[in-house]
């Protein structure tokens, strides 16, 4: 991966007195899944609509396949699919019309588009819907027929922006089958998205965004690595012994982090770290053991939940 299709040097983004992307650098590169990854309000949608070439950009550089996205923005779009956050498919049409409307957008031949349509209603499991109206289909069919629609011109560049919501775990796994196989075959995936598992599953690598500025990058397990210590003890407790046994957990391990459910504790070694709790008189009615996930340095690097 040697070709870099979007480069960023200093990009910021204002509205009035509003900056929702502040001076950011990346690069994305030929072939690979790069992610932008942040709690609402973190800039992900407002960088995603500059690479788009649907929002100006305020200050810095910004260049798409080596264009220039404020002169150059009909050829960057004739080269890109994109699948914005919110579907907005033409409701009074029939499946296959959004499609076929689409690929014209794009000057395909009836030629090239007939046999894409039926190539992509199976892949989104929509065949049996070839020739229904989109307004009665449910809100998970309404989100693979935008998935779709953004692939009618096998493009260059695909932009997903939070790409799952509304799919069902079958359909997602499908969907994360597929995109897999377009980066194999050489696509490029820009993702936006609050499941860290699809975001681990998909990536090679991605940047993690707040409050408009990027906090962090690599791969997801170098993230990790970088951020996270080995394991995780999730640790439950009843009313009465929360707030003791909260007390007593100080300092015994590299970092805690108290929820309203659970105490979690970031430790290298869990087993270690059970033993001091029971040392301490610490006594949680539940303990769960795991390793540290892409979630974990999320949630240290924002200090917000998951989903706002």
């Amino acid at each position: 991966m040697t070709d870099t299709l979007v480069e960023a040097r200093g990009l910021t983004k204002r509205f009035d007195d509003l900056t929702a992307v502040d001076g950011i650098d990346f690069d994305i590169h030929q072939g690979e899944a790069f992610g932008f990854l942040g709690p609402n309000g973190a800039g992900k949608t407002s960088t995603m609509k500059m690479i788009t070439t649907v929002s100006p950009i305020t200050e810095g550089k910004l260049t798409v396949f080596g264009l220039d996205p404020t002169t150059q923005g009909r050829s960057i779009r004739q080269r890109i699919g994109v699948v914005p956050q919110e579907d907005n498919l033409d409701l009074e049409l029939t499946v296959s019309e959004n499609l076929y409307i689409y690929g014209r957008y794009h000057d395909m031949s009836r030629a090239e588009i007939n046999p894409r349509i039926t190539e992509l209603l199976e892949f989104a499991q929509l065949s049996d819907r070839r020739d229904s109206t989109v307004e009665p289909l449910s809100g998970g069919m309404k989100r693979r027929l935008t998935i779709a629609r953004a692939l009618i011109n096998d493009p260059d560049l695909i932009i997903l922006d939070e790409p799952t919501t509304g799919l069902d775990p079958q359909a997602r796994h499908l969907l994360w089958d597929r995109l897999y196989r377009l980066k194999r075959d050489g696509a490029t995936l820009i993702i936006t998205t609050h499941y860290m598992d699809e975001a681990e599953q998909l990536c090679d690598r991605l940047v993690v965004m707040d409050q408009g500025k990027i906090v962090a990058e690599g791969s997801p397990r170098e993230l990790i690595e970088q951020y996270a210590p080995r394991e995780v003890l999730e640790l439950r407790f009843d009313d009465e012994q929360r707030d003791d046994a909260v007390i007593k957990m100080d300092g015994v391990a590299a970092r805690s982090e108290v929820l309203a459910d659970r105490v979690l504790l970031y430790t290298d070694d869990a087993d270690d770290t059970q033993r001091a709790l029971h040392d301490r008189g610490v006594h949680p009615e539940q303990v769960l053991v795991r390793r540290s996930t892409l979630e974990d340095v999320f949630l240290r690097l924002t200090g917000r939940r998951l989903i706002d």
